[in-house]
């Protein structure tokens, strides 16, 4: 089963029919998916299931109904054990950023963190899951799937936050701030702590 979120909202991609639940189902075959998620955005629907029996294809069936960004980031531990967090849309992330043409994810990854916070010297530890969300970018929809990595850094200096990217603080957190931080921040970055089990 896939979760995949529309403005913190999830959906779930799921080859099993379950009754007496509050989630609507529909099926992913027939669906308009862009009707589906303008009424997930516009909150006429809270969460629902969208049903395909191959569970081997059902990524593949969503990706033929909405266009794909690809995108890989970061969850950066400096030698203390505090974690990297960028403050952007008045909610705490986690540096992440769109794969160039043939660049590999891990090379995607580290430099998407190295041109959002000024973080260097960043080691691969271990490959963490993927996690999709759905977007609206110049009136399109698509689905962003981002591959995250656990990263480790020497870094000793001052991380300073990329403007551009709207990006207005850079701060490295430890758990008990990591907890409050999770509080203002998205449902993705929560499942990507989870597994690295940092949040309860």
């Amino acid at each position: 089963m896939y979760k995949v979120f529309v403005n913190d909202k999830p959906f779930f991609l799921t080859n099993q029919i379950v009754k007496e639940t509050d989630f609507q189902l529909f099926l992913l075959e027939s669906t308009d998916i862009k009707k589906l998620v303008i009424n997930m955005f516009n909150n006429k629907i809270k969460k629902c299931y969208l049903y395909y029996p191959d569970e081997k294809v059902i990524l593949k069936k969503l990706k033929e109904k909405i266009p794909v960004q690809r995108a890989g980031g970061g969850l950066v531990y400096n030698k203390k054990g505090e974690v990297l967090f960028i403050f952007r849309n008045g909610k705490w992330d986690l540096p992440k950023g769109g794969k160039e043409k043939r660049e590999k994810m891990k090379l995607t990854a580290m430099r998407e963190v190295e041109e959002e916070t000024g973080v260097n010297n960043l080691i691969i530890t271990k490959k963490l899951q993927k996690t999709y969300h759905i977007f609206k970018r110049n009136g399109i929809y698509k689905l962003k799937i981002t591959q995250w990595y656990e990263m480790k850094t020497d870094f000793e200096g001052t991380p300073v936050g990329q403007l551009e990217e709207g990006i207005e603080k850079v701060a490295w957190l430890n758990p008990e701030q990591i907890q409050d931080a999770m509080k203002n921040s998205y449902e993705n970055i929560k499942l990507v702590f989870e597994e690295d089990h940092l949040v309860k």
